[in-house]
């Protein structure tokens, strides 16, 4: 799997008059790790929404190779991140009522994908990473199990870039530990992860950190 680079500079955003975010330039290269920290409130998530095409910037420019991220609509961002991107929220996102495969399936349904060629994909994710599949409930899962579920239908499409959010932050120090390694071998596949944590175990096996304070980034 190949990344997609990214390349931003002078990323703002701005809600009601009131600033943000406002960031020097920013780049990331596949096959790395960059970890966006910083206190609580300090605009990490609101990064990361903003790299991954969930929210647009105010001014600025935003690239992933050749595409243009922040010149498009939010339906073209949509298609761009159906296409490139692989999201993991850090309340999961999961539906309790249905089995971890269907949650993992999810996307394929929504995308109008044929999900029949999916499945074994699914299948596989689920059992690389270590998810029971004979539960027949996402809600009886533990919560490592079930980001580990996120973190599969993030990965059904085979997406050259995963964003996560907090991918640790209700996690136990083992299962922790066990997200940790995922998204530290998704980029050594060559992959362009990018996480927003406060995790120090998870900060220090980042290839690059950027550090937030009050929307500005320290790098």
């Amino acid at each position: 799997m190949s990344g997609l680079a990214l390349s931003a500079t002078a990323l703002t955003l701005r809600y009601d008059d009131q600033l943000v975010l406002d960031t020097p330039p920013l780049a990331a290269a596949p096959g790395s790790l960059t970890v966006l920290s910083g206190a609580s409130g300090s605009g990490k998530s609101s990064l990361l929404y903003l790299l991954s095409g969930l929210a647009r910037p105010t001014s600025g420019s935003l690239a992933w190779g050749e595409t243009e991220l922040s010149a498009l609509s939010e339906a073209g961002r949509d298609r761009w991140r159906r296409r490139h991107a692989g999201f993991i929220f850090q309340d999961f996102h999961l539906i309790d009522e249905m089995t971890p495969l269907d949650n993992v399936l999810l996307p394929a349904w929504f995308g109008a994908w044929n999900a029949a060629p999916r499945r074994k994909r699914a299948e596989t994710l689920l059992a690389e990473l270590a998810v029971p599949l004979e539960r027949r409930q996402a809600g009886l899962l533990s919560r490592g199990e079930q980001q580990r579920v996120a973190i599969a239908r993030a990965l059904l499409a085979d997406p050259a870039i995963i964003f996560a959010d907090e991918p640790t932050a209700s996690l136990d120090q083992l299962a922790g530990a066990h997200v940790i390694a995922v998204l530290s071998r998704l980029a050594a596949e060559g992959r362009t992860v990018i996480a927003a944590s406060h995790d120090p175990d998870l900060r220090a096996a980042a290839t690059a950190e950027l550090v937030l304070d009050h929307g500005r980034v320290n790098a």
